[in-house]
This record gives structure tokens, C-alpha cells and sequence, in this order.
């Protein structure tokens, strides 16, 4: 699988490290309890299509980036740097 790196081009997927599903958000303030983070940190939902994953460039450039990917065929659609993606 090729991984388009903003930074670097489209790479080997080797050079990368996958984290997950990049749709979790961090709960803040008044959500911030124990039961918000346990279902922040655990429950994932196993997607059979189109999903954003975050993936750090460790071999290259070092960035976390957010890959748009089927996960059923592996086709990415695009890459964008983590700090730029719409949430």
C-alpha cells in the first residue's frame, strides 16, 4: 500500500505507523469523566468502507497525518496533515 505523505510524497506504508480511526474526540471540561473516557479510549466501531485513520510518517518527515482509506479495498482517496484536518 502507497500512503500520500503531504510532506514527502507517496511512500511505502512501511514507513508509517498506524494509530486508528481518527473520528474520537478527546472529551473536555464538563464531559471530562470517567465514563467519557473510557468510551473515548476503548469502544471502536470495525468500519467496512471509507474511514479517516491517523498515521504517523516515522520513517520520513515524522508527522501525524490523517488518511481518508477504504478499508475493504485499501484505495486511499487522500492525506492531509493531522493539525489541518476538519473535525
Amino acid at each position: 500500500m502507497r500512503i500520500p505523505c503531504p510532506y514527502c510524497g507517496e511512500r511505502d506504508a512501511h514507513e508509517f505507523v498506524y494509530r486508528g480511526d481518527a473520528a474520537p474526540q478527546r472529551p473536555d471540561g464538563a464531559e471530562a469523566n470517567e465514563a467519557a473516557f473510557a468510551d473515548y479510549v476503548y469502544p471502536r466501531a470495525n468500519v467496512a468502507g471509507a474511514m479517516h485513520e491517523h498515521w504517523y510518517h516515522a520513517q520520513g518527515c515524522r508527522t501525524w497525518i490523517v488518511v481518508e482509506r477504504d478499508t475493504r479495498s485499501h484505495a486511499i482517496a487522500g492525506a492531509t496533515l493531522a493539525r489541518e484536518a476538519k473535525r
